[in-house]
């Protein structure tokens, strides 16, 4: 027997077999709350049992609690089929040769109406079937190296990536896409830019805020501007390519170790932290921002460095932390530490002797700064001077996730101290730079007069 109420239970199944309206059907629902028009979706076996979901005409979904409902009629009925179809991409001789690597994440997405969640289910050739666009702007190969959450994303997979990019940039492909989700996108940026130096083609991350499904999603206009970059601009870095704005004015290019993702749902979420993106890309054009950046080659030079130790590990502090907080990790065999410090690079007294620990075992320690802009100044106070004779290494304006990733990369070299203070202290791809622009660091705080009057100027 076929199962018309899918997922449903309880009361929301009791009013649907009551009123005869089925899963996928066209209805029209009367409530106390007002009228609403759409198609019955199915739910998740672990939701409530007390709202219907119903998939708007604006395509968005709501949930309508069965206690508000009057009448509910069904006017209409097509089981839906939300897969989109793969097609051949059309090549073209005069066009640049792009390979797409597809992870997952919402940008290769859709909604699973079992679980009511969004789920890595496109397979990369099914962008194609879903952005045409493409094809005006280049050759797209594609291939699905993994489908994965980008919380899932970890060591395996940056090496993985990064010998495949290799491959394809001897082989002569003209520019890199990777399809990722945002939430660890710069992670995956900041592992890539050390793993792959000296790239002679521009290697491009893009992800997407909001998942294909939407009427606000931003997943087409996002690869449009990835590919755009992909094939024609003469930037060979490892960089992420998101809206700029959260209209769909343009994108932005950001240097893979300077990127962070600042806010959970804005489609302009990605930043640029202690200086300026690289350039803006739009359909038509990249215009660079900076004028110092790695140009496009013909060569095939790249040197692919794939290397990761896992044991290692970033602390934020916070007051009173524990030194328990750092034995734990000496103890369980962690190998480095970043600590994103208060101020300029600080953390309690009670941390001393743990951190000691941590210098007697030959385990390096590497400060950053939680505010994000700005560089560790530990000569400054005594906790800093005093953190510095027990072993602790200011990092700079290093992003102490980025710290984190290229801890990772120098300890999968070499396990030798000296060694790894070296090659963490050796500025690659502006991870490092000597100084943060006056323009490096804007928070505008709105609800003040002169920042509405900007917003007013700029974005009616």
């Amino acid at each position: 027997m076929i199962d018309i109420f899918k997922g449903y239970k309880g009361k929301a199944l009791e009013i649907l077999k009551q009123l005869q309206v089925r899963v996928w059907s066209d209805a029209l629902i009367k409530t106390t709350r007002g009228d609403f028009s759409g198609i019955i979706l199915p739910r998740s076996e672990n939701d409530d049992d007390y709202h219907i979901v119903l998939k708007l005409k604006t395509g968005y979904n709501v949930g309508i609690d069965v206690n508000t409902i009057t009448t509910m009629k069904e006017v209409g009925y097509k089981e839906a089929h939300y897969k989109i179809p793969e097609k051949e991409f059309p090549t073209s001789e005069d066009k640049p040769n792009i390979k797409l690597f597809g992870t997952g994440g919402t940008i290769a997405s859709r909604l699973d109406y079992r679980t009511g969640a969004v789920i890595p289910a496109f397979s990369p050739g099914e962008l194609y079937g879903a952005v045409p666009e493409l094809a005006d702007i280049c050759n797209l190969k594609t291939e699905k190296l993994f489908a994965v959450f980008s919380e899932n994303m970890g060591p395996d997979q940056y090496k993985k990536l990064a010998v495949n990019i290799g491959e394809e940039i001897k082989n002569g492909i003209d520019g890199i896409v990777i399809g990722h989700g945002t939430d660890t996108l710069h992670h995956t940026a900041a592992a890539l830019s050390y793993m792959i130096q000296d790239s002679p083609v521009p290697i491009v991350l893009v992800g997407s805020q909001r998942s294909s499904d939407r009427p606000s999603s931003d997943a087409a206009l996002n690869l449009i501007h990835a590919t755009t970059a992909a094939a024609y601009s003469d930037i060979a870095e490892v960089v992420v390519c998101m809206f700029g704005p959260t209209s769909d004015e343009y994108a932005l290019l950001h240097q893979g170790t300077r990127v962070r993702k600042m806010h959970s749902s804005y489609r302009s979420t990605f930043r640029t932290i202690g200086d300026v993106p690289i350039a803006t890309v739009t359909r038509d054009k990249i215009t660079p921002i900076q004028k110092n950046y790695n140009k496009r080659r013909k060569d095939r030079k790249v040197r692919i460095l794939p290397y990761f130790e896992e044991k290692v590990a970033m602390v934020y502090y916070y007051p009173n932390m524990q030194p328990d907080m750092i034995d734990s990790l000496i103890d369980n065999g962690y190998k480095g530490i970043v600590i994103a410090g208060t101020g300029l690079g600080h953390v309690n007294k009670p941390l001393y002797p743990a951190i000691r620990r941590c210098r007697e075992k030959n385990i390096p320690v590497f400060m950053t700064v939680q505010t994000l802009w700005g560089y560790v100044h530990m000569f400054v106070y005594d906790t800093g001077r005093d953190l510095m004779a027990d072993g602790v290494v200011p990092a700079g304006n290093m992003l102490p996730e980025v710290a984190y990733i290229k801890l990772g990369w120098a300890l999968g070299q070499t396990d030798d101290p000296e060694e790894v203070k070296k090659i963490m202290l050796t500025p690659v791809s502006s991870d490092i730079t000597p100084r943060e622009p006056y323009n490096g660091y804007l928070i505008y705080q709105g609800g003040i007069p002169e920042v509405e009057e900007f917003i007013k100027k700029v974005h009616k």
